[in-house]
């Protein structure tokens, strides 16, 4: 053991004898790390250190993040050491990119004049023959970066391009070519600069996940501004009208809009009021809210979201592990094949060995694999850093080339198809054989102990029937995967679940069916009290906007689609009718283990399979699955953790969006891969025919190095693809409508409070006929004319109090009476109901559809 692992062990040991164990972590910016080659080097270099405890590079990025104790190495110290080796590094501030500056260094710019004045010495008379030498001053005066960088590799027996690079330096030197010499260098650090430049471009982006969460809070009782590692949950914090929210919670006073599109990628405001969740680093755009904290600043969505990142980022997919294990032996091969082809003909007196060392000199450019190992790490930044961006969690290398691969797909039904948000269609007591309040009660006590979106539903149907639900009286809840929930209280045993629960649990052999016809699609459930069969219900439940057309955009693209429920038959068929027939295969009355066993034949069936849902006894099957995706947000905690990827927004339309980034990155590596080989195999017939030239194969090296960046980078924009603005403008109507109706809601309901007081309440005009028909500028939708759209005119009830109950919808979307915006569900928003509180002294006239607002 060597003595740095003796000292950090034993101040580990007197740490943990001391009972400390806070770490910090630190992010550098080193810009001397251009490939693999450099990642032995930066963990030799501070691995040794007493305090440090971990260390991880990110070559795309250029970041090295070190876990260490800042008492025993400070940060300043950290950086000294790797500038030591000119490593270039600096300590990156608080919500900083990363980005360096967009100028080249002096080494740079002086080596590239000293080189252009020596380029001109043809022109000059015969004794200014001299200023070739400028041409190796160029080559001395760029190459310390290089000096330091080969130096520190090559004391600790790590052999990467710096040291290569430099033997070729030396090596057009001493053939008397100082023009090559200053060319390799100028070329060879400019080429570097560029491709660090393209790289922390494109990890700004990622690196702006630390500064998401803003450093400091006001706590909403006293006015205190706070750190926010400071604040525990419970505590209320204020977040005014263009602040970022920086804890997870639940609102408790005021409404507003909140922009969530650095969580979930959609960037259309979400309306918020009390008991509406909000999440940190979310922008709150137009109101005041207090936030109730959840969870801790370290246990955040956001906190969560950096460290699956930083995950990803430094894990390796399976192309990569290859790239990297056939490196280590790539490099020393091609230098012992350079050496083979200098020394045999200057032993053996052969011809022109001068040419034969040039030859050499080029296959030692040629050994350094940069552009073959940064082929796959820096697309794979690339495409995680696009999901991201558009709400999908990736979880490394390997889940984005699978998700290429993909060729079926397995959708569980509740909360994933559909939106989870059931509506009692009727309840009722079997053969009265209890009362309907006491079975309520039992009920909504029981399910407020679950997170299941069935139980939110009971429990607000107790509560609009004047039942107020005590889950402190519930004792050994708990919930039976497949079937429901347990519980026991005031001493009655109470299983409530579907037909499965109903006939295993209960004393009957049979469970009341639905007639035809009636509460045709809904889901049945039943109660039973000590063995006996006491209540059933019938709930209801819509598919999610967008479900049909995600399931026909993988049809598209040759992806099998196919339902995996515990739910009804007849749930499962009505959600099928929903979404038009697009799903191949429809599979009911699920246990957890049942969905295994299909996702598993399925695998074998159809190839590589992905499984998206949202529940806990999803959480097996999405293991099971090739990739499994949770929703993460409204999913389930066990669904998160064991799946491989997350959708941080419940828009399903990001699955196909997930798999054809999946498959636009396999073909970015692909081409990276064949252009890093094909260049340098290009470069080295040439030599071999032609005539070997030292500054074409260090052109060729950290040339394709450069184009395998800006190759890569373009999968940035893929995020911006498909879809198109049709697609944008409906999810803005969309968004608009649910904004809005809350926003009705909310000041009608103030309205009901004013009677007499002098508060803003909404009305809601028609005005003029008009008999012209137009489309809907969002949906392309037939609508009524702008003259007899919905204009709401928010004033103050004690100017016109005789109109505060006139409310007026707009005209329905063709299609339907209950045809909601662009196909919405909802019957109150019609084309448009655009609510928005102003002063006294101005109007506001508003349409939804047109995107547009005219005050």
């Amino acid at each position: 053991m060597s003595g740095g692992e003796l000292r950090r062990g034993a101040l580990e040991e007197s740490l943990l004898l001391t009972g400390r164990t806070q770490w910090d972590k630190t992010y550098l910016d080193v810009l001397g790390v251009c490939c693999s080659a450099e990642v032995a080097l930066v963990e030799r270099l501070l691995s040794p250190l007493a305090g440090v405890r971990t260390v991880s590079v990110v070559v795309p990025s250029r970041t090295v993040v070190v876990q260490h104790d800042p008492a025993a190495v400070s940060q300043s110290h950290i950086v000294k050491v790797l500038n030591g080796a000119g490593l270039e590094a600096s300590v990156r501030a608080y919500g900083s990119s990363g980005i360096i500056s967009r100028w080249p260094s002096p080494y740079i710019l002086a080596s590239g004049v000293l080189l252009l004045a020596s380029s001109l010495s043809w022109l000059l008379p015969d004794p200014l023959h001299h200023l070739q030498w400028l041409a190796l001053a160029a080559a001395f005066v760029g190459a310390p970066p290089m000096l330091l960088r080969g130096f520190a590799a090559a004391s600790r027996l790590t052999l990467d391009i710096n040291v290569l690079m430099l033997i070729a330096v030396a090596g057009a030197a001493a053939l008397g070519d100082y023009t090559e010499a200053g060319a390799i260098v100028f070329l060879f650090t400019t080429a570097e600069w560029l491709e660090t430049l393209a790289c922390t471009k494109a990890s700004a982006g990622m690196s702006s996940l630390m500064s998401m969460i803003p450093p400091k809070a006001v706590l909403a009782e006293t006015g205190q501004v706070v750190n926010v590692s400071d604040i525990g949950v419970g505590a209320v914090v204020a977040v005014r009208a263009g602040e970022v929210v920086p804890v997870d919670g639940v609102v408790v006073d005021g409404q507003s809009e909140v922009d969530e599109r650095s969580l979930t990628g959609e960037s259309y405001p979400v309306p918020k009021q009390p008991q509406s969740e909000v999440w940190a680093g979310t922008l709150n755009l137009d109101g005041y809210i207090a936030v109730r904290t959840s969870a801790l600043a370290e246990n955040s969505t956001v906190a969560r979201m950096e460290k699956l990142v930083e995950e990803a980022q430094n894990s390796r997919s399976k192309t990569q592990r290859l790239i990297d294990s056939c490196a280590k032996y790539y490099t020393p091969a091609v230098v012992v094949m350079g050496a083979g082809v200098a020394l045999p003909p200057l032993l053996l007196g052969a011809g022109d060995p001068e040419r034969w060392f040039r030859l050499s000199l080029v296959l030692l450019v040629s050994a350094c694999p940069c552009a073959l190992v940064l082929s796959t790490p820096v697309a794979t930044f690339c495409a995680l850093l696009t999901a991201a961006r558009m709400g999908v969690l990736i979880k490394g290398g390997d889940v984005l080339e699978s998700l290429g691969e993909i060729t079926a797909v397995a959708f569980d039904k509740t909360g994933t198809i559909t939106r989870g948000e059931f509506s009692i269609a009727a309840f009722h007591v079997v053969a009265d054989k209890v009362q309907i309040t006491h079975l309520l009660y039992w009920v909504s006590s029981i399910e407020s102990k679950s997170s299941h979106p069935m139980a939110a539903a009971l429990v607000e149907y107790a509560r609009s029937k004047s039942i107020q639900p005590k889950p402190e009286n519930v004792a050994e809840f708990r919930v039976i995967p497949g079937e429901g929930v347990y519980g026991e209280i005031h001493g009655r045993h109470i299983y409530i679940g579907n037909k499965r629960a109903a006939l295993a649990r209960g004393s009957c052999h049979t469970v009341p069916e639905k007639k035809d016809g009636d509460l045709k699609g809904v889901s049945v459930g039943y109660v039973i009290c000590d063995g006996d069969l006491v209540g059933a219900f019938s709930l209801s439940d819509d598919c999610r906007t967008g479900a049909a057309e995600a399931i026909q955009e993988l049809t598209a693209m040759g992806i099998k689609s196919v339902m995996l429920t515990g739910d009804s038959a007849e749930a499962a068929a009505h959600a099928q009718e929903q979404l038009r027939g697009a799903l191949e295969e429809l599979h009911w009355d699920l246990f957890p283990e049942d969905k295994v066993r299909l996702v598993a034949a399925l695998k074998a069936r159809a190839g590589p399979t992905m499984m998206v849902g949202d529940g806990m006894n999803d959480a097996p099957a999405l293991a099971m699955a090739d990739v499994g995706v949770s929703m993460g947000v409204s999913g389930s905690a066990a669904a998160m953790e064991t799946s491989h990827a997350t959708l941080m927004s419940s828009d399903v339309l990001r699955v196909p969006e997930a798999v054809r980034l999946g498959r636009r990155a396999r073909r970015t590596i692909a081409v990276n891969l064949v252009a890093s080989v094909g260049i340098k195999a290009a470069v080295l017939v040439l030599a071999v025919a032609w005539t070997p030239a030292l500054w074409a194969a260090v052109l060729a090296d950290v040339g394709t190095c450069l184009l395998v960046v800006l190759n890569s980078m373009r999968l940035l924009g893929e995020g911006n693809r498909g879809g198109g603005g049709k697609k944008k403008k409906e999810e803005a109507c969309r968004a608009t409508a649910r904004s809005l109706e809350m926003r009705r809601a909310q000041l009608l309901l103030n309205a009901d409070d004013a009677s007499n007081a002098a508060s803003t309440t909404v009305v809601v005009e028609r005005p003029g006929g008009g008999g012209g028909r137009e489309k809907c500028h969002c949906c392309h939708r037939e609508n009524e004319s702008p003259e007899s759209s919905v204009a709401i005119d928010i004033i103050r009830v004690d100017e016109r109090p005789e109109e505060v109950r006139k409310i007026a919808a707009c005209a329905p979307a063709k299609g339907g009476a209950d045809a909601g915006c662009c196909g919405s569900s909802s019957k109150a928003t019609g084309c448009g109901t655009l609510v928005r509180p102003i002063s006294s002294t101005r109007a506001s006239s508003l349409r939804c559809c047109s995107g547009q607002i005219d005050s």
